[in-house]
């Protein structure tokens, strides 16, 4: 389909400085075109075995089209806060409602020489079955953690959410275990 436009091209956002502080206010399409930061919610989905949602995403998107992510998310609505992102997002993608809240684990600003925005990762299961927006994800499955780490050399991966995952993977290293 690409004479179709991407998606989400008009959505309003808010644009925010070093701090996450919010400055202004721009449509999707000018936010990336223009490099304007602004803020993504990452969330990584387990199924009820402890795998990990896994999915491709369609030619449609705006952003880092037909590349494998093992995030689900995307932007922060303007005016919304990032768990409202996370749990809509999350919903909105597995195809699924009554997912429970979304767990904020660290945040970061994910900067490029074409990007910048700040990033809230979360963590959330999901026992529900998933009916993925045919609009957004063009393949899922869950994975292992070990098929995820085989894949991750394989497969072309969207780079915020590679980087997302790598701070991920630290992030635990670095947690004690109870």
């Amino acid at each position: 389909m690409p004479d179709q436009e991407p998606l989400s091209a008009d959505e309003l956002l808010d644009i925010v400085d070093e701090q996450d502080r919010v400055i202004s206010q721009a449509r999707r399409g000018d936010a990336t075109a223009h490099r304007l930061r602004h803020r993504c919610a990452f969330i990584l989905v387990r199924d009820a075995e402890g795998r990990v949602f896994v999915h491709r995403r369609t030619d449609r998107k705006l952003v880092f089209p037909s590349l494998y992510d093992m995030f689900v998310g995307g932007v922060v609505g303007a005016g919304e806060s990032y768990d409202e992102a996370a749990l809509r997002e999350a919903e909105e993608e597995l195809g699924v409602q009554g997912l429970p809240a979304p767990a904020p684990l660290f945040s970061f600003l994910y900067e490029t020489p074409e990007h910048t925005w700040w990033s809230r990762v979360y963590e959330v299961r999901c026992d529900l079955p998933v009916a993925p927006q045919e609009d957004e994800i063009a393949w899922h499955a869950f994975l292992t953690e070990e098929e995820l780490r085989r894949r991750l050399a394989e497969w072309e991966w969207v780079p915020d959410g590679a980087e997302a995952y790598r701070r991920l993977l630290d992030w635990r290293r670095e947690r004690p275990t109870p």
